[in-house]
């Protein structure tokens, strides 16, 4: 399975593919979470280590995901827990202590063996666990997840609003991906300044072609923003041409919209 990128659309794609996809959604929430408490209540270097090792062997084997697009979806939260041990592992003190210290300008960065297995246990530890969330990611779409948690009795409301956050992730990056082609395409990113200015652009582009998205009542717009067209009211009574009007109107739109959210 040949996929690019490493994003939330990588994501869903390797849902969707994965050759774990037909099997039942509730197994693989109990087999994630099982294998999520293993993980943690065995606190062993040596169940961690197994653990990243199944799973690894579990998503390539049987899942059908390659190697290097498994590590590279770890890659992310692997900085992050290196940095995170390497915090944990280490101590700043002004007099040298401990098996090993490093001098640095003022101070020494300081730490010992005990300190240094006890960190390298704490990443293993939270990187098998993130290993078995992976598990459930790349192998059960949204759908199949809203279902395993309607039949577990949670309130509609919460899954509902899971679900709809989800889609609206995506409808953000495609218009954002839409944005930034057209901002490449007049040279928007050539240099530093000129970058500057077109994500300023973009992003108060997105906040108003998003916020035309949602319906407006006609009660809750003010007086003022029926006066040019491009406004909430005059987005709201054309919606085919929302778009183009949002891109063309936003420096005009955004002030009203600022009132709408500000009190």
């Amino acid at each position: 399975m040949r996929h690019n990128g490493h994003g939330v659309r990588s994501v869903d794609h390797l849902a969707y593919c994965s050759g774990m996809n037909d099997w039942n959604p509730g197994f693989k929430v109990v087999l994630s979470l099982g294998t999520l408490a293993i993980c943690l209540a065995a606190d062993r270097a040596v169940v961690s280590l197994a653990v990243i090792a199944v799973l690894a062997w579990l998503q390539n084997v049987r899942g059908g995901v390659r190697l290097s697009a498994y590590i590279g979806l770890l890659r992310a939260p692997l900085v992050f827990l290196l940095l995170g041990g390497l915090a944990v592992a280490c101590d700043i003190s002004r007099v040298p202590v401990g098996d090993w210290s490093l001098p640095l300008p003022g101070f020494y960065l300081c730490t010992d063996w005990d300190r240094a297995r006890f960190a390298c246990g704490l990443v293993l530890k939270a990187l098998g666990a993130v290993s078995a969330m992976y598990l459930l990611a790349l192998t059960t779409t949204a759908c199949e997840l809203v279902s395993v948690l309607h039949r577990v009795r949670l309130p509609s409301l919460l899954t509902e609003l899971m679900y709809l956050t989800y889609r609206f992730i995506f409808v953000l990056l495609d218009t954002y991906g839409r944005m930034y082609d057209a901002a490449a395409a007049r040279l928007g990113w050539r240099d530093f300044r000129t970058s500057c200015r077109s994500f300023g652009g973009t992003a108060a582009n997105l906040l108003v072609v998003l916020r035309c998205r949602v319906p407006i009542p006609a009660s809750s717009v003010p007086r003022s923003a029926h006066l040019f067209p491009g406004s909430a009211a005059h987005i709201r009574a054309s919606p085919c041409s929302s778009s183009c009007a949002c891109s063309q109107n936003w420096r005009r739109a955004l002030p009203c919209l600022l009132r709408r959210f500000l009190p």
